[in-house]
């Protein structure tokens, strides 16, 4: 899959942001580029990098750990999340131990707050705390929920051969088949003209 995505300040490329949910998007920062994998997730700041698209990031003050000790622990959450996901699509969710270990480690309060532009009020989590715990905190949450209150059948991977992305299929009928169209779904449309065109 051609991975056509935004630089981060450290001059890789982000991880697509395709899945429709945290948890997919958690899975897709591994992908598969002419047939060799790439790992997205090198240093701790890239993963900050990566938890600051989604708005979380550490307390004020906080944020001091082990060098690589975010990296390792985040890397982990991800194959967990992988090993998780996977028997949730098959319907047979086994050891659910691990997850829960990032759960209740995970420690936040209700935050509420006002959105001037909309007049509104909402009601947020937010770590309260600055630790390796509170940043992955959310990334767990959101992989639990979707265990939770997820349609086993709406958590796909893309169809094209040649790419490993996740997505939640959140599409009216369902039939979603691609990472994304203009990626994977026009390539594998050009594919199968090239081949009708050579018969």
């Amino acid at each position: 899959m051609q991975i056509s995505t935004i630089k981060s300040d450290n001059n890789l490329s982000d991880a697509p942001m395709l899945g429709d949910h945290l948890a997919m998007d958690l899975l897709n920062t591994q992908a598969v580029d002419n047939g060799n994998t790439v790992e997205y997730w090198h240093s701790d700041n890239d993963v900050l990098h990566w938890l600051a698209r989604y708005d979380i990031t550490p307390a004020a003050g906080g944020g001091a750990f082990k060098p690589g000790e975010l990296l390792t622990q985040a890397k982990a959450l991800r194959l967990l999340a992988h090993r998780l996901i996977s028997e949730f699509r098959s319907g047979t969710v086994q050891d659910i131990s691990g997850l829960n270990e990032y759960l209740h480690a995970y420690h936040s309060v209700l935050h509420l707050q006002y959105n001037k532009e909309t007049n509104t009020l909402a009601l947020n989590r937010v770590a309260s705390g600055g630790t390796i715990a509170s940043l992955l905190g959310p990334v767990a949450e959101a992989i639990a929920q979707l265990l939770v209150e997820g349609d086993a059948t709406l958590v796909k991977q893309c169809e094209h051969p040649d790419c490993i992305l996740w997505f939640y299929d959140r599409t009216k009928a369902h039939k979603r088949r691609w990472c994304s169209m203009a990626l994977c779904g026009n390539r594998y449309k050009a594919a199968q003209f090239r081949k009708r065109s050579s018969s």
